[in-house]
């Protein structure tokens, strides 16, 4: 590698090392990194002037021989630090954030898609989430919006292929949302992908040898990351586990068949289970969890029912891809580690490779865990590519 490329690789790896280890001395860096102290200094001035990194000299050790080591550390002060946008796009609402280059959610606010139809949403959340940014992002700079939603996404093009719940059909989002936010920056992608990218940015160091992310929301679906990189497929259509077969499940899909994982544990399927079971009084897996919080056995019982059969699903994408790493997003696992531990039991009675129950994971930022990932959507091209990408977003980096 020469020329530009060698420079956008040394600058992404000492953004990447601080990441990892800052507050940390430029020396450490090119310890840790294998580069040249001259490459790291280089670098990390460079990366300085642009607002990504800072120089923390409260924390220069003193009273040794030579000139004291001057710690960098990313620019994540409360006044000064800039900040992405994040905005995850649900069924039933859409969640905002701004979140620093730490993946640490900075301010954060729900937003019900009560009343709303689905053709008018982005226009609306895009109106929403310009107010919310400009409340709180107050005067740091805003590198621009990551959006995450399920259903088939292609990133590149911006557009949500197909997203059966909400009737859409190569929808410009990203266009959409950018349109409404005054031509702010908007990247856009698969939350399922979207979470794993995240779990390799911010999360457990096995994420980034491999991992499998399996989402299980109103929309089920999943992501592949191999040495860093989620995969996407031809026209990004990678992660449609949708009507992957559950064993031992008969639950009814509208695709004629049985058993299929949505149909099985998505939480359409469990809320329409809890109201026909008397347990909720309206379809809403919020609900459900509350009621299993509050000592409602027949909730805890249905929602320990769901955790099996993830688990079962879990054991068949270890066994087909043996990942480092299976990271779960599902509502209940998250808040009660006692559901997380049923996906596990259940996976590994079931899987013929994988004996480790500790493979088997939530995600790192725990409730926080759209947000950040919407968050991510832009922050990841940054932190792979810092010189280019800040071309890109240097508008908002001048403000600082």
């Amino acid at each position: 590698m020469a020329g530009d490329g060698r420079r956008e690789a040394n600058a992404a790896t000492v953004l990447r090392t601080v990441l990892d280890h800052g507050p940390v001395a430029r020396s450490a860096v090119a310890r840790l990194s294998g580069l040249s102290p001259a490459a790291v200094s280089r670098q990390a001035t460079d990366l300085t002037r642009l607002g990504l990194l800072r120089e923390l000299p409260e924390l220069a050790g003193g009273g040794g021989v030579g000139r004291p080591q001057i710690p960098v550390d990313l620019h994540i002060g409360a006044i000064a630090g800039p900040v992405a946008g994040g905005v995850h796009l649900g069924v039933p609402g859409s969640t905002f954030a701004l979140v620093d280059l730490r993946g640490q959610v900075v301010a954060r606010r729900t937003y019900p898609h009560d009343g709303i139809a689905p053709d008018a949403l982005p226009a609306a959340i895009a109106r929403e989430l310009r107010g919310f940014l400009d409340a709180h992002a107050r005067g740091r700079p805003l590198l621009g919006v990551g959006a995450a939603v399920g259903g088939w996404v292609d990133p590149a093009e911006g557009v949500v292929v197909r997203h059966d719940a909400l009737g859409w059909r190569r929808r410009p989002l990203a266009a959409e949302l950018a349109r409404g936010l005054g031509g702010r920056t908007v990247r856009l992608d698969n939350h399922a992908r979207s979470i794993a990218q995240s779990e390799i940015l911010f999360g457990r160091p096995a994420a980034r040898r491999s991992l499998v992310h399996l989402f299980v929301g109103n929309v089920v679906d999943a992501a592949v990351g191999l040495a860093g990189v989620v995969h996407q497929g031809p026209g990004a259509a990678a992660g449609d586990v949708a009507h992957l077969p559950v064993p031992d499940s008969t639950a009814p899909c509208p695709c004629g068949r049985s058993g299929c994982l949505e149909a099985t544990a998505s939480n359409t399927a469990l809320a329409t289970t809890a109201v026909r079971r008397g347990i909720v009084p309206e379809p809403d897996t919020f609900l459900v969890v509350d009621a299993a919080a509050a000592g409602d056995r027949r909730a805890d019982r249905l929602l320990r029912e769901r955790a099996r059969a993830v688990g079962r699903a879990v054991a068949l994408l270890l066994d087909v891809l043996n990942p480092d790493l299976v990271v779960v997003t599902e509502q209940s696992s998250i808040l009660e580690p006692d559901y997380l531990e049923e996906i596990r039991g259940a996976a590994i009675d079931l899987s013929h490779v994988c004996d480790d129950p500790e493979r088997i994971v939530s995600p790192h930022a725990g409730p926080a865990t759209l947000p950040v990932a919407a968050g991510t959507v832009l922050l990841n091209p940054l932190f792979r590519r810092p010189l280019e990408t800040s071309g890109e977003l240097l508008p908002a980096l001048c403000e600082s």
